[in-house]
């Protein structure tokens, strides 16, 4: 039987039997051939923080050490503690690695060994300006050496170019909504990150999970399918560290002078290492935004995208329960999923923001959070007066397949929904504690404490319809019990209940 049992069949099926045309989609292949998204990973740890913290913690440490090539992919990018912190981090590796040569002396310039360390950074989205005037190329724009500095707050290219370092600075944005929404970091080709944070100044709480093994190849895949499609060599063994100096995995960021960032927020946990079945969850841009502006139109289904079908797949093959952490929930798709798996007596719960990013709820999906929480809730409530058996009845089918009302026997038990704000804990407000989070940028799906979903998906309209996005779905229930452990203390105090129901249903 496949590792990823019941899970597997249907989302391939709900990918390969839709009508849209994935050789418009950017890249094509995720959704030609789903079946190629499947590996495995050893998973090694998960992270909460704000994003200074994970860059400083976690994600620079990481880079300092690299060998031969850096890939890091982000959505946003701005003047920042963590932008400060990633300039210097290039800075002291450029300053180390020139060092090393120089202590070589003259015999050993050009030595095979001493390969330059190749470090591609690519973003989205930098200002408004800069996405009025975006190239729609494909190709994206390419930023010259002269404006790393002025423009994008980089260190000298003649400091990096003494360290042999290789630097290429990329954008990709498509009008009128469509940012490149992934976030990963990817070193030597060996070793992966994927975090919910952008380079950006925003003390959120944030996420990050690192990982080893074959999905690495897969996440390289993708990376050059987008950011690298015209790089000559895509298929560069894993780099050997040769003569350059190794920088221990446990450097100390102060001894080396290097910027340390914390938050009362941060959380570390030891993953299980092992070889977890695992899928790479790309979702292609879409430049219409198939937006229904009359209230008597039906909300269009979401592009059958790796993504969102494996989020509905998990929804409704849920059998007790569903946690979703998100920023937004505007997603109809998603909640019209949710209303399905608590007719069939499934526990749901979700964590959100309140008031966060409102103007860009508006413009990409015409509602907010707010307003499609109180129509979840009332869509609930209404439902808790229909006649209901006493005792759960899951099937285990697709939504489509539900159990309908009967008027003899009545509904399954209803399953239990609660509703949480995320809020910057009281604690740390008075006096203000620097980088305590003040909303909640965590994506996370978690179904049945055994499926895990990551990556830079929102359950907004956004991310199901208009941006690039990429997930990381992970089946092992050690890895979802660290996930819980590690947001469980990062939450703590942090969430004041919007609604919660005891799945009290009136017995026919």
């Amino acid at each position: 039987m496949s590792p990823l049992g019941r899970f597997q069949a249907p989302w391939i099926a709900a990918i390969q039997t839709s009508s849209h045309d994935c050789s418009v989609d950017f890249p094509s292949y995720p959704c030609s051939d789903p079946q190629s998204l499947i590996s495995t990973s050893n998973p090694l740890s998960f992270e909460t923080g704000t994003g200074a913290s994970i860059f400083t913690q976690t994600l620079l440490p990481a880079i300092l050490k690299a060998k031969k090539e850096v890939i890091l992919v982000t959505c946003f990018w701005a003047p920042s503690s963590t932008l400060t912190a990633l300039s210097e981090t290039l800075e002291k590796l450029a300053k180390t690695r020139e060092e090393h040569i120089r202590s070589l002396g003259p015999e050993h310039p050009d030595d095979e060994n001493l390969e330059p360390l190749h470090i591609r950074i690519c973003f989205s989205s930098r200002s408004l300006f800069q996405k009025l005037l975006h190239p729609s190329s494909k190709e994206g724009y390419t930023y010259p050496p002269s404006k790393w500095g002025s423009k994008l707050g980089l260190p000298d290219p003649k400091l990096l170019e003494a360290g042999l370092i290789n630097l290429e600075v990329k954008s990709l944005f498509f009008l009128p909504f469509s940012v490149m929404h992934p976030k990963f970091l990817i070193i030597d080709r060996q070793s992966a990150w994927l975090p919910s944070c952008n380079v950006s100044w925003e003390s959120w709480l944030e996420c990050c999970v690192e990982i080893t093994g074959e999905a690495v190849a897969e996440l390289l895949r993708f990376y050059h399918s987008v950011w690298g499609r015209n790089t000559k060599d895509n298929g560069r063994s894993p780099a050997s560290d040769g003569l350059w100096p190794r920088v221990d995995r446990s450097t100390n960021l102060y001894r080396v002078g290097l910027t340390s960032i914390q938050s009362p927020a941060r959380c570390l946990v030891p993953l299980p290492s092992d070889n977890t079945p695992t899928i790479i969850l790309p979702s292609s841009h879409q430049r219409n935004p198939r937006f229904r502006p009359f209230p008597w139109q039906r909300h269009p289904c979401p592009p059958a995208s790796p993504l969102n079908c494996a989020i509905l797949r998990l929804i409704a093959m849920a059998e007790s329960k569903i946690y979703l952490q998100t920023p937004n929930l505007t997603s109809a798709a998603v909640i019209e999923a949710l209303v399905g798996a608590l007719d069939r007596g499934i526990d749901v719960t979700i964590v959100t923001s309140r008031g966060m990013m409102v103007l860009e709820q508006l413009l990409t999906g015409g509602t907010t959070t707010s307003w499609c929480l109180r129509s979840l809730i009332k869509l609930y409530t209404r439902r808790q007066k229909l006649p209901r058996r006493s005792t759960r009845q899951n099937t285990g089918d697709d939504s489509n397949d539900m159990l309908g009302l009967d008027l003899e026997s009545g509904a399954p038990k209803l399953g239990s929904l609660e509703i949480f704000y995320f809020q910057p804990s009281s604690a740390n407000q008075q006096p203000q504690v620097p980088e305590e989070p003040v909303h909640s940028h965590v994506k996370l799906t978690l179904v049945d404490d055994e499926w895990v979903v990551l990556g830079s998906g929102n359950m907004d309209r956004a991310s199901w319809f208009t941006s690039q996005e990429l997930g990381i779905l992970f089946r092992s229930d050690r890895l979802a019990s660290g996930v819980k452990d590690a947001l469980g203390q990062a939450l703590g105090e942090r969430l004041v209940p919007l609604f919660r129901s005891e799945a009290t249903a009136v017995q026919g």
